[in-house]
């Protein structure tokens, strides 16, 4: 399967895309390779009317496909966003949030992302134990007072690395336009040091989609992004996160203290 991230295609689009060209001659002729079978007891992910801290990353304005997902992560200033960091590239100023995004609707707004920000392991070397960023978002004014994304949202809480077999719920938007997000409940295993779990449906446009697990009272918390190993995954059935360590929680800290906000690679190949 292509990068979840880049790939601007839904996986249905992408094989339309691999017929036609097969049928132009572009490609070699000869069967496609087929994903190897899913486990015994994989789930599939479902549509639903979208969740308020989690939205859809358009990188071109909403006349545009979107690309990646995000969340809204609590902060002292209201207005940081996850995401992963083979999502994003340059500054990603200009770059818009859409949380709530279902079929077409902005029913949370459109914010508009000033800065970006990745751990220094993934500017240098595109370390995919670190492949997560935050971004902030601009402050609108609303109902005459100034709020950020997180006042009109809510947020999760950033959490800790999951424990193996315990249960998330991921929400992801796959990319493409005027749809809606899906979402999976599921199990959590590890794959070489990476949070893992098996869900069919999870294509190009889910990275840095949050997984989310309940806390007290009415807390939530994010304890990964589909990201990290492969850019999330090879297959779509399987997604990865990379384990949240401190190092997350200093990035946390870069974007809250307004410090100078990094320029990011262009991701490269995921190795599937």
């Amino acid at each position: 399967m292509a990068s979840r991230s880049r790939t601007g295609l839904s996986g249905i689009r992408v094989w339309v895309a691999v017929a036609a060209a097969l049928s132009m001659g572009v490609l070699a002729a000869g069967p496609a390779a087929a994903d190897p079978p899913a486990p015994p007891g994989t789930g599939t992910a479902t549509p639903f009317d979208g969740t308020p801290t989690v939205g859809a990353l358009f990188r071109n304005g909403l006349a545009a496909d979107h690309g990646c997902s995000a969340s809204v992560v609590a902060s002292p200033g209201h207005d940081l966003v996850l995401t992963a960091a083979h999502c994003v590239h340059g500054t990603a100023a200009g770059w818009q949030f859409v949380p709530g995004y279902d079929e077409g609707r902005t029913p949370y707004g459109v914010w508009t992302v000033t800065h970006a920000y990745v751990d220094p392991a993934w500017t240098s070397g595109q370390d995919p134990r670190h492949d997560y960023a935050i971004l902030t978002v601009a402050d609108q004014r609303l109902g005459g007072r100034t709020v950020g994304v997180q006042d009109v949202t809510g947020a999760n809480v950033l959490g800790q690395a999951p424990r193996s077999g315990s249960t998330i719920t991921d929400v992801a938007y796959n990319a493409g336009l005027d749809d809606q997000p899906i979402r999976c409940v599921t199990g959590v295993y590890y794959t070489d040091g990476y949070p893992s779990f098996n869900c069919h449906g999870y294509v190009g446009g889910s990275s840095g989609s949050p997984w989310i697990t309940g806390g007290p009272g009415h807390l939530t918390f994010v304890v990964g992004v589909i990201a990290g190993l492969h850019q999330g995954g090879c297959y779509e059935y399987t997604s990865y996160s990379p384990a949240f360590r401190p190092d997350v929680y200093q990035l946390i800290a870069r974007a809250t203290l307004g410090l100078p906000a990094d320029t990011v690679p262009t991701a490269g190949g995921d190795g599937c």
